[in-house]
């Protein structure tokens, strides 16, 4: 048997330490200010087993989806700044009313906190469980991720990841073939010519102008 020299042992916990000390902080409590005022909103509105639900963070909150849609049933659930731990935490929220469908796009601001992409995929399959276990005849949607386009300068801590956009969208389209919930791949349809977000359809290079709303709403019709 080997003897163990204190000197290694204690240069290889020195090197573990180190380790664990660069990994990156995952804060799952950071939540938008506004996080409050909209739950308290949300659930002080009647609920309806004909709900149209639409969650998700400011791309989702910027547009009155039953105007959008002309369909009285569309709720709009989204909270600017909201990430995937926001939703968890508030889902049940959107299951207590067993609503007919649910359209959900969320990620990009996890993306912009630097939460490793590990952490937002399983997070998608923590959503789809938690929709499905309370609310089983809800009917489930799932949004890839939109592109981005650094030629704007209004949110630089979104842009120049799109390697992670990638990479999240290509996992969650396993999932939704894993657990048989629908995929709506919206990403190809916002690209430009330089696989950027085009920007015909974005004032910020982040958000959607009407234009881009407006495709999203045809791309939608098939699924209402």
């Amino acid at each position: 048997m080997k003897k163990i020299v204190p000197g290694i042992v204690a240069s290889l916990l020195t090197i573990s330490l180190n380790v664990l000390a660069q990994q990156p902080t995952v804060d799952s409590t950071v939540r938008p200010a506004s996080y409050s005022l909209r739950l308290g909103l949300f659930k002080s509105y009647p609920n309806s087993k004909k709900d149209i639900i639409f969650l998700g963070n400011s791309i989702t909150q910027g547009v009155d989806w039953a105007e959008l849609l002309q369909n009285k049933h569309a709720r709009n659930r989204g909270i600017s700044g909201d990430i995937t731990y926001g939703v968890l935490e508030r889902l049940s929220e959107v299951t207590e009313g067993q609503p007919a469908k649910v359209f959900v796009l969320i990620g990009i601001n996890d993306i912009e906190h630097n939460i490793p992409d590990s952490l937002i995929v399983n997070n998608y399959r923590r959503i789809i469980r938690q929709i499905k276990a309370e609310s089983p005849r809800t009917k489930i949607y799932f949004h890839t991720l939109l592109p981005v386009n650094n030629e704007f300068t209004q949110f630089k801590k979104h842009y120049n990841k799109d390697e992670h956009i990638l990479f999240v969208n290509t996992e969650l389209k396993k999932i939704a073939a894993e657990e048989n919930i629908t995929l709506i791949d919206l990403h190809p349809h916002f690209l430009d010519a330089a696989n950027k977000l085009d920007k015909k359809y974005t004032q910020d290079g982040l958000h959607l102008n009407a234009e881009g709303y407006k495709v999203w709403a045809g791309i939608l019709k098939q699924y209402l």
